[in-house]
């Protein structure tokens, strides 16, 4: 059974902390625009989005790749094969969540590929807020996650 990475957004701080961890363990950079997980902020609002790949399982992001560059590892964790990969960004545009972005560096697709089963992210948060968890159980608790996002989100909409 494949696992999913799973983000409490209502008790994310926005510290990053798991930015520079993904980045400096998969780019040997301590630079978060080259993570595989993205904290989008609006601070002035209040408002803290953890983006990161959900291990779709009709994966537009696949769908969209001229290259056939991402695909499932033998783990059952959709990856980018970056050989294959030209850097186009279809990827990126079909991805509905967010979940994959260009290397700035690299010129290639990056997306979470959940550290072969030990995801730096989670040793990271301080706060406890990322968990890696049964694809079951990651899609129940996803769904709840999107849910109570959504609903933030449309308050923050009409306070303004």
């Amino acid at each position: 059974m494949k696992n999913l990475l799973v983000i409490d957004a209502q008790r994310c701080t926005g510290c990053r902390n798991c930015e520079l961890a993904c980045s400096t363990r998969n780019a040997t950079s301590f630079n978060p625009a080259r993570s595989r997980i993205q904290i989008l902020k609006k601070e002035h609002k209040g408002l803290i989005i953890p983006m990161v790949c959900l291990q779709c399982d009709e994966p537009l992001c696949a769908e969209a790749c001229p290259t056939n560059a991402i695909i499932l590892n033998s783990s059952g964790v959709l990856t980018v094969n970056h050989e294959e990969c030209i850097g186009c960004g279809n990827c990126v545009s079909a991805c509905i969540y967010g979940g994959i972005v260009i290397d700035p560096v690299a010129r290639k697709a990056i997306k979470c590929d959940l550290c072969d089963g030990d995801p730096a992210c989670i040793t990271a948060c301080e706060y406890g807020v990322i968990s890696l968890v049964s694809e079951e159980k990651g899609r129940s608790e996803r769904a709840k996650g999107m849910e109570q996002l959504s609903t933030s989100i449309r308050t923050q909409e009409v306070s303004e």
